[in-house]
Order: structure tokens, then sequence, then C-alpha cells
């Protein structure tokens, strides 16, 4: 078929009888978010249960797995800061504590006293933990592509550029090489709409501009903090990984056209010119980088 139109082709999942109940019962909702978004929470537990029962074949849990792969795509002489596997896998001083504790009582890693700072502890894989990384994770990565095979390879590289821009507005992105700054911070989507609800004014899709730095390229301009920048020359802007591609195409010109919304419904556009950043800049290294909790600077 193609592209697949399932739906019109007769067939359904879960979600789309979950759809057609919603539409009776209350037929003026807009439901394409959570054609979206249950589907991506169906699928997640789908995966989240299959890989569970691979890691349990090992004797495993996922939470062992994880930290397994932390310690060893971070190896180094000496072991990994336990503070660092905390960044790593986003989790409290406690849960980490408690995860290291389990692999030390399974001879899976050692810890020892940082030298540098004596509060903390260096966590090291053992030989056993290192076989155990060995076995489990040509399994893990099986188990992952049992679970994509209905898909080409086509369909999930298509899936994971989808998946990416998705995940960049929530997390923040860093790239290599030289890269002009704008000199913004910018919140992504979801909260430009959460912002803007909050005081009262339309929702509006777009970039939310948190901060300009004086004299950068953005103030030159003329863009204001409150902007949401919704197009980058023809590029609608609904993700930071738009804007990024769209400075990326302008490059050769030098200068790119930003529309953006100021207030209410104020339409203003105006044009950047896009200067490389300073070689001793260390913002030159950075294409995108998370600032702060959900905001972006470029």
């Amino acid at each position: 078929m193609g592209s697949d139109n399932l739906a019109s082709a007769g067939l359904k999942d879960s979600v789309d009888r979950l759809l057609d109940s919603w539409t009776q019962a209350a037929p003026g909702l807009d439901l394409s978010p959570v054609a979206v978004i249950a589907r991506i929470g169906r699928l997640a537990r789908v995966v989240e249960q299959e890989l569970e029962a691979t890691y349990a074949e090992h004797g495993l849990s996922g939470a062992d797995f994880a930290a397994l792969v932390t310690l060893r795509r971070l190896a180094q002489s000496g072991g990994v800061a336990q503070r660092r596997l905390m960044r790593e896998l986003n989790l409290t001083s406690g849960t980490v504590s408690v995860r290291v504790e389990r692999l030390l009582e399974r001879g899976w890693v050692t810890t020892s006293t940082d030298p540098g700072d004596r509060r903390n502890s260096l966590v090291q894989l053992t030989e056993t933990g290192l076989a155990m990384f060995e076995r489990v994770t040509p399994a893990h990565i099986a188990t992952e592509n049992r679970l994509l095979a209905a898909l080409s390879g086509e369909q999930a590289s298509q899936l994971v550029v989808l998946l990416r821009t998705l995940l960049v507005s929530f997390e923040g992105s860093a790239g290599d090489g030289q890269f002009p700054r704008l000199g913004l911070t910018l919140a992504p989507a979801h909260v430009a709409l959460e912002l803007r609800r909050a005081v009262g004014l339309p929702d509006q899709v777009g970039l939310l501009v948190g901060d300009v730095e004086r004299d950068s390229p953005a103030d030159q301009a003329g863009i204001r903090k409150g902007d949401v920048l919704v197009r980058a020359d023809a590029r609608e802007l609904r993700s930071i990984v738009a804007l990024h591609a769209a400075i990326g195409q302008a490059l050769p010109e030098g200068q790119l056209a930003l529309s953006a919304i100021r207030g209410a419904d104020q339409l203003v556009t105006v044009a950047v010119v896009l200067a490389p950043s300073p070689d001793d800049e260390p913002d030159a290294q950075k294409q995108l980088t998370a600032n702060e909790a959900d905001a972006h600077t470029i």
C-alpha cells in the first residue's frame, strides 16, 4: 500500500477504537493529540515489558541494565564518579546508592573513595560485570530489532526524525562544529503555549523568546523578549530543530528572515545577519544547547 492508510483499509488499532468511543461521547473535541500520545504511551508499555523480560532472562532488571550500560559507556581508569552516574541516569543520590549497592552485591562493580573528593565514590565494573554487559547487550539489541520488525528501514528512519524533533523540544540538543549564534534564549512550543495561556494571550505555536542578548544579531534585528518566533524564511517554526535547519539553509546567504507574533497578534518580520561565532568562544562548538529546564540558547 505504500504509505498505508490503515484506517481507510479497515484496519484499526486499540487507539482507533478508543477515539471512536470518544467521538461518540464528546463529538466536539479535537482528538488529534490523543491519537499520538495514546499510541506513544501504549507502545512504551509494550517495549518496557518486552525488554524487562529480556533482562530477567539474564537475572537483571531494567535498572541494573541501565547502570551497567552507563558504567561501560563512561568507563575510565579508577572508575566513574557516583555523582556523574546521578546526572547520567537522572536519579537522586539515594536512588543511585541503592542501585550501586545492588550491583556490589552481585559482584558486578567495586567502589572506592574519590581521591579528589572524599565525600564522593568511584564505581567501576568488575570482570564479572563486564562479562554480564557483553552477554546481555546483544540480547537487548536483538529484542529491540524484533520489536521494530513491522517497520521498513525507511519507516524507522522517518520515525527517528519525528521522535528526535519532539525529544529535543523537551531536552535540548548539543552539536559539533561552527554555528552562528543569534543571541536568543528560546522556550519550546509546548512551554510557549503554557506561558501565553497563563497571561491570557491567545494560543500561538512557535518558539517563545525568553531573553535576547544585548548587541547580538537578534537584538540588532529587533527581536524582543516575549516574541513568539513562528517562521524562519519559508519554514514553520514548531521546534528548535526547524530553526536549526533554517539557519543551516540560510548560511550561504548570511541572512535569515524571522517572523514573530508580538503580544496578542502583531506580526513582525525581521532580517537577522548570520555571523559565525569567534573560534575562541565556547558557544562556537554548540549548535543548540539546553540552557535551563525547558529552554534553549542559540
